[in-house]
């Protein structure tokens, strides 16, 4: 066995190859703030809800205030998307796609943006369900903390008008994914439309990263190499790769985690868990002569995660206190070897 001042060092140049993937050029300006936008978008939601166009897109208007004190208002073409989300049996609000029209937000802090997903609510007049957006929201931070290679998101405080007069003015949480194409311009990888992958494609010490992400926040339901029969590769992950490079496969998609505890949120029934708070590795073997690095860049964010969630104002102290006990959790397993090996390296796909 190799002596200990060795071991660190491998460990300390494998944690510098986990940070040199993580760098990546500032984000677009409606991305670097973590103030929340008040925004007000009015349009047919009574049709959208009832009818949950997954192509056509209706017409509607975005308003809200830029720093500068003007108010502005652009077209915006809205449409639902999602899969399971978007079913009304599990959310009578669904998630949105909002399509800008360039021209009207050139100089705006929507400048740059064009398609835009929308992370909603859910369920109208829900408490629990609010905080699930900023549970979902705040589980996005924690991965921008652990690598710029993920997707950064904007908190809004929204209000939705419907123009056929049939639903009441809601104002609630959500939050707004930039868009892959705008990652791509921001990390210099570009997105793949691939039907499938290969894990011997995939960046080693990346994947191994965001494998003990999923770990991290309970989520089984992923896969970073292939995707339902009918979709583009891969579940719940985006691939990109910079000209002949390895694959990162990055998540996103957090709502079936145990951080998020969603009443709707159930594990894979293969993996027999009894819910979606106990958690399961499915970090590659392959792989695991990175986990020392990726723990050790877990351990110096940890702070910082825990921050994430202490400086939201808006979370409920029940709330707080379950994402709290989540991450408690976790870091009782990687600040113990002997559980490292019993739950990653040992418990390895």
């Amino acid at each position: 066995m190799p002596p200990p001042a060795t071991l660190r060092i491998v460990s300390f140049l494998l944690l510098a190859m986990v940070v040199s993937v993580a760098r990546a050029a500032e984000p677009d300006p409606l991305f670097q703030s973590n103030e929340v936008l008040t925004i007000s978008i009015t349009a047919p939601f009574t049709t959208l809800m009832r009818e949950r166009p997954d192509e056509e897109e209706l017409p509607g208007t975005a308003s809200w205030t830029e720093a500068d004190g003007r108010q502005v208002e652009v077209g915006v073409e809205l449409r639902t998307r999602g899969n399971y989300r978007r079913d009304a049996s599990t959310c009578p609000f669904a998630p949105l796609r909002l399509d800008f029209r360039g021209s009207e937000v050139d100089g705006t802090l929507f400048d740059g943006q064009d398609k835009l997903k929308l992370v909603t609510h859910c369920r109208e007049r829900s408490s629990r369900y609010e905080q699930l957006v900023l549970r979902e929201y705040l589980t996005y931070r924690m991965l921008n903390a652990i690598t710029d290679i993920s997707y950064r998101v904007r908190l809004l405080r929204i209000t939705y008008r419907d123009t056929e007069g049939r639903r009441d003015d809601r104002e609630t949480w959500a939050f707004l994914i930039e868009h892959k194409d705008r990652f791509a311009r921001r990390t210099g990888l570009e997105p793949l439309e691939i039907d499938g992958t290969t894990i011997h494609a995939l960046d080693p010490a990346y994947t191994n990263l965001t494998s003990i992400f999923h770990y991290m926040i309970g989520n089984t339901d992923f896969s970073p190499i292939s995707a339902p029969e009918g979709t583009a590769c891969c579940h719940n992950t985006h691939p990109f790769s910079a000209e002949n490079g390895p694959i990162h496969s990055v998540p996103y998609d957090f709502d079936m985690s145990g951080m998020i505890d969603a009443p709707y949120a159930a594990p894979n029934p293969r993996f027999r868990l009894r819910d979606v708070r106990h958690r399961l590795y499915r970090g590659r073997c392959r792989f695991n002569e990175h986990v020392a690095a990726s723990v050790a860049r877990y351990q110096e964010v940890r702070d910082a995660l825990y921050a994430i969630v202490a400086d939201e104002p808006n979370l409920s102290s029940t709330t707080r206190r379950s994402m709290n006990s989540f991450l408690n959790s976790f870091y009782r397993t990687i600040d113990d070897p002997r559980s490292v090996e019993r739950r990653l390296t040992g418990a390895c796909i």
